[in-house]
């Protein structure tokens, strides 16, 4: 545990759970784990279930994760996504299809993060790896698997250009999630971020760096709207 790290369960802890969300906005509340006391995240947790909604955090430590764990034996932890989650018993079949593309696998963890955004989502998913424009022939060989979903995520570091090619193969929008993988020039994802930013596919949009949640959110809401 790191330290100053709250493990504890305190009951007393205050919070103001938006419980309304899901029909304002399509999905529930998502609990953002970093620099949250796992006391409040147990919490919202136990008041979400009480609601019927499926729970989600996101950037979670190993060891709220283990605190979780002990206290919902249910839910799912996902240490390379550093997630946490627990699906509604009355969750339905998933709907829609969303792929999820990586440029390398250094940049699993970000599209780790999107798959398990996807699946509390509700939506099914396709995880395709290490298909970055380095060995462009890896990416014609897979585009029969993606070219009929309802969104792609694309999860690239480097001069973040993966967004740009993809987007020349399909009619759905690719969401573009730059990460901060690279050296120094990459200046820690913003320099693929920029370049995605600039992308001349007319079918790309950009969330922030290392947004695997942000990107996962998007391509739901699309894949949910498209199936309603």
């Amino acid at each position: 545990m790191k330290q100053g790290e709250d493990t504890s369960v305190d009951k007393n802890c205050e919070f103001d759970l938006d419980v309304e969300r899901e029909e304002r906005c399509g999905f529930p509340e998502v609990v953002y784990g970093q620099g949250k006391e796992v006391a409040s995240i147990i919490r919202i947790f136990h008041r979400q279930l009480e609601q019927g909604q499926p729970c989600f955090a996101t950037r979670v430590s190993a060891a709220k994760a283990k605190a979780l764990q002990t206290e919902f034996a249910q839910g799912l932890d996902n240490r390379l996504a550093r997630t946490f989650r627990i699906e509604s018993p009355h969750a339905g079949a998933k709907v829609g299809k969303v792929a999820v593309l990586t440029a390398g696998t250094s940049d699993a963890p970000v599209a780790e993060e999107a798959m398990e955004t996807l699946a509390w989502a509700g939506v099914n998913a396709l995880l395709i790896q290490d298909v970055g424009v380095a060995g462009p022939e890896r990416l014609r060989k897979r585009v029969h698997q993606f070219a009929d979903a309802d969104a792609v995520i694309v999860v690239a570091g480097m001069e973040g250009a993966l967004p740009s090619v993809v987007g020349g193969y399909v009619a759905v929008p690719v969401i573009a999630v730059p990460t901060s993988v690279g050296y120094g020039a990459s200046l820690g994802g913003m320099a693929a971020m920029l370049g995605m930013l600039n992308s001349c596919a007319s079918n790309v949009c950009v969330v922030n760096i290392d947004a695997g949640f942000k990107g996962g959110y998007l391509a739901a809401l699309i894949a949910k709207n498209r199936h309603k």
